[in-house]
């Protein structure tokens, strides 16, 4: 597909590797343009065209020695995107690094600089790196959760333990509730998210998501496949379980897709998973950050980024 708008463009494709390097406490690192070069003082993420025979992983490993002097200890495969300019398009495979070897500095007397990625006051960025920026403010667990009509003391006095629990991405489900009391309830669940700087998303129609103060809205795969036009709300989840419903949520401009079931469930052990494999063949060329979902657990948020998930969606019980 995304050679077909290549050739439909009339440029040349580039590909090019490109790193998130992030420390422990978040922040990301931003390199300048050096001297002489295309976009001369610009910043953007580490990285660089592939060389012949390279693939993406290895052209990342020798654009960090040869531009920060440093080597990574694993390098995950996340979000892969084209940005077209007026004379080419970039493909760019995103790739996370978390932990390397060394100190970066800048090898071709470039500037570089820590960035707390929601706060970036390095300028001007190239514009393909806003889409990796929004993104990478995502947390590595989505938590789930049901909340039905009940006492809305001991709701926000279940909510806060789990918000000091370190959740800051929440999919809310309110089936079974008139859309007054779910407003009404919403609008204290969403109040006292942002209170913890947490983002919450909910299931349900766009209006009701609105009213609420909600960060974003997700749509079930049923409804994803009706869904024509992207709904009006800063964030969009999707539930996805294969490549057509993938395409759409692509299509959609989703921020967010939950691909399941990686494993099978209690709740539908007939159901088998997708298993590890599959996920990556699905999730490895997507625009957006994957969540994998189904049959796991904490211990497997290593794995999941392996695979190219961004991190691992988590029932939490409220």
């Amino acid at each position: 597909m995304q050679d077909m708008i290549a050739k439909q463009q009339n440029l040349p494709l580039i590909n090019v590797a490109v790193a998130v390097i992030q420390r422990k406490d978040g922040h990301v690192l931003l390199a300048e343009r050096p001297y002489g070069k295309e976009s001369t003082g610009f910043w953007e993420f580490p990285g660089g065209k592939f060389e012949l025979g390279e693939d993406a992983e290895q052209a990342i490993a020798r654009e960090l020695y040869e531009e920060l002097g440093i080597k990574f200890n694993e390098a995950y495969p996340w979000i892969r995107f084209n940005y077209i300019y007026p004379d080419k398009i970039v493909r760019l495979h995103v790739y996370r690094v978390f932990t390397w070897k060394g100190e970066p500095f800048g090898r071709e007397g470039q500037r570089i600089s820590w960035q707390n990625p929601d706060a970036v006051t390095v300028s001007p960025l190239l514009p393909a790196n806003n889409k990796i920026l929004q993104a990478i403010t995502l947390p590595l667990i989505y938590a789930l959760t049901n909340i039905n009509q009940g006492s809305m003391i001991k709701l926000m006095a279940r909510l806060t333990y789990v918000l000091e629990q370190g959740v800051r991405l929440m999919q809310v489900r309110t089936r079974h509730m008139n859309s007054e009391q779910l407003i009404q309830i919403m609008r204290a669940v969403v109040n006292l998210a942002h209170h913890y700087g947490a983002k919450i998303l909910m299931d349900g129609n766009e209006s009701a998501v609105l009213k609420s103060g909600a960060d974003g809205i997700h749509l079930q795969a049923k409804q994803l496949m009706k869904t024509y036009t992207r709904p009006c709300t800063q964030l969009l989840s999707a539930s996805c379980h294969n490549a057509s419903e993938l395409a759409r949520a692509s299509a959609l401009r989703a921020n967010i897709v939950l691909l399941s079931p990686v494993c099978s469930t209690p709740t539908h052990p007939n159901v088998p998973g997708m298993g590890w494999r599959k996920f990556n063949d699905l999730a490895s060329n997507l625009p957006m950050p994957v969540y994998a979902l189904g049959g796991l657990d904490s211990n497997h948020l290593e794995t999941a980024m392996r695979h190219s998930a961004h991190g691992i969606a988590l029932s939490s019980k409220i």
